[in-house]
């Protein structure tokens, strides 16, 4: 803007000021005195043009599909082709979950997404007695290669990419599925998906960890090596913002503590002397509703009026949207009770059917770009991500941090805040502290929530034992040697962790081979 133009606006800005505004301010005063972003980030009443006079468009918005993709990654983004529609599926044993994912493909789904329950994400096979109470009830139980064979039976690994939500034990998950895959003669270069495999938001905000931090950066590597010789369409990484802020952190510090986890891994391949430049094409990231993976929040859906949640997940499915996600998973109305039942995720994947093709929202690119709030409320936002950056380096990097407790200290802090806030009704949780259920029918019938069937566990417990028995017990002990040799040495761990499982290795045999090596992690308390 030119500084005439400039002048002439501000002056405008404070004729409306003095005029109209204060005249309305003095009728109707404004709700509140302060409005802010949960980063503390003031909102302004007003942007105008003079609140991004300092952005410049070629190097801030760009054009989409080029540096610095701020307006896409692609240069047609959604004319030519939607986001992916991926809902999370994954209860009881892998049948159950096989008979989801069929009818959430037929449902028009157009990519896959895998739960793993507890002791699966734990390394523990299901009759370990820390597995007992926990097999299939948040996720899939995957112990063996066949219960691999029966979550993947019949469906299109070479047609539909697969999101495995998986971490501590994501070598372990991606070998099988790859050996699924090798089984049905499926060339490992069609294959496309994710594993998550990001451990380090695991010791900041979810707690499925199994080994200490070098040893973890370790495995991640050796994945990230294995997928690019082996797995080319094949993302190594989906470093997760998503469950930062699930565990109460702010807008702010999802993306800084997100961006500093993937700086780690970065910097850990580089020392492993992986070429960087090649490897980040296979690293993706997954936001809470904003190349990227999105979800709606599940923190913020509510068991009292659960049927409010649609509306939350919509208007937070359509932020995603207009945010350019790549990929998108809504979630079920009913998941602050249970996972979700057939009937629940279904109208959450119509949430995303009638945004891609009744709302006119993907027939642009990027709508909002250059809108003046937002880009000045991303200006603050990458300000305030800078300054946190800054204070982990300072404490020497993303490990250190994590072992002193800093990222952990920060999300309880927010978390704590936001929960007096509600408390105080300063944030207002529709049904929950404002506009509750009163004068609603006491006989209304509550929502049918997803049961797990408690034969489950002994049935997958059965089915372990008799894997075990039919196989070759020689045979398994030395691919797992294979696996414990290769832990001691420095030799990529995918390989022999691959001949295990084809071998009839479980996953929690090779979990405590890779145990007696690396040793399992003790957090330091941080309160």
């Amino acid at each position: 803007m030119s500084s005439r133009k400039g002048r002439t606006l501000q002056r405008l800005l404070e004729e409306w000021s003095e005029g109209p505004l204060r005249e309305s301010l003095a009728r109707l005063p404004e709700r509140r005195e302060v409005f802010a972003l949960d980063s503390g980030i003031p909102i302004e009443r007003l942007y105008t043009p003079l609140d991004v006079e300092g952005i410049d468009y070629a190097s801030a918005l760009g054009f989409p599909g080029r540096d610095p993709f701020t307006r896409g990654v692609q240069p047609t983004m959604y004319r030519s082709r939607l986001w992916t529609m991926r809902q999370y599926s994954g209860f009881g044993d892998a049948r159950e979950t096989n008979r989801r994912l069929h009818y959430l493909l037929a449902q028009g789904q157009t990519g896959m997404s895998i739960a793993f329950d507890l002791p699966t994400q734990m390394g523990y096979d299901s009759d370990h007695a820390l597995a007992q109470g926990e097999v299939g009830r948040v996720g899939v139980a995957i112990d063996t290669l066949d219960d691999m064979q029966r979550l993947l039976d019949g469906l299109p690994l070479e047609r539909v990419s697969t999101s495995m939500t998986i971490n501590a034990t994501a070598a372990i998950l991606l070998a099988l599925y790859v050996a699924v895959a090798r089984s049905r003669g499926v060339p490992l270069d069609r294959l496309s998906g994710t594993v998550q495999n990001d451990v380090l938001k695991e010791y900041v905000a979810r707690g499925t960890y199994i080994y200490p931090p070098a040893a973890s950066l370790r495995i991640i590597s050796d994945v990230l090596a294995f997928c690019r010789a082996s797995l080319p369409r094949w993302n190594a990484i989906s470093v997760s913002g998503y469950h930062i802020r699930e565990a109460g952190s702010t807008a702010v510090q999802e993306v800084a503590f997100t961006f500093a986890n993937g700086i780690a891994y970065l910097e850990a391949a580089r020392a492993a002397s992986l070429p960087v430049e090649e490897i980040a094409g296979q690293i993706s990231f997954f936001f809470n509703a904003h190349r990227f993976h999105a979800q709606t929040g599940g923190s913020t859906l509510t068991a009292q009026q659960p049927e409010n949640n649609i509306a939350r997940v919509s208007v937070q499915a359509l932020a995603a949207v207009l945010g350019g996600a790549q990929s998108l998973h809504t979630n079920g109305m009913d998941e602050a009770l249970g996972l979700p039942t057939e009937k629940a995720a279904t109208i959450a994947l119509r949430t995303q059917q009638i945004l891609a093709y009744e709302s006119g929202v993907a027939d642009t690119v990027d709508p909002l770009g250059g809108s003046y709030a937002l880009e000045s409320l991303t200006g603050a936002i990458e300000a305030k991500v800078g300054s946190y950056l800054q204070a982990i380096d300072r404490l020497g990097g993303t490990v250190r941090a994590i072992e002193a407790g800093y990222q952990q200290r920060e999300i309880q802090e927010a978390a704590y805040r936001h929960q007096q806030a509600v408390e105080r009704q300063e944030a207002v949780i529709v049904g929950v502290n404002r506009f509750g259920d009163e004068g609603r029918p006491a006989d209304e019938p509550p929502l049918p929530i997803q049961r797990i069937d408690p034969r489950l566990e002994e049935e997958q417990r059965a089915r372990l034992a008799a894997f075990r028995q039919g196989r070759d017990a020689a045979g398994a002990a030395a691919a797992l040697d294979a696996v414990e040799r290769a832990a001691r040495g420095r030799d990529n761990l995918l390989p022999p962790i691959l001949g295990a499982v084809e071998a009839r290795a479980t996953l929690g045999e090779i979990a405590d081979r890779l145990r007696a090596v690396f040793g399992v992690y003790r957090p330091t308390a941080s309160v």
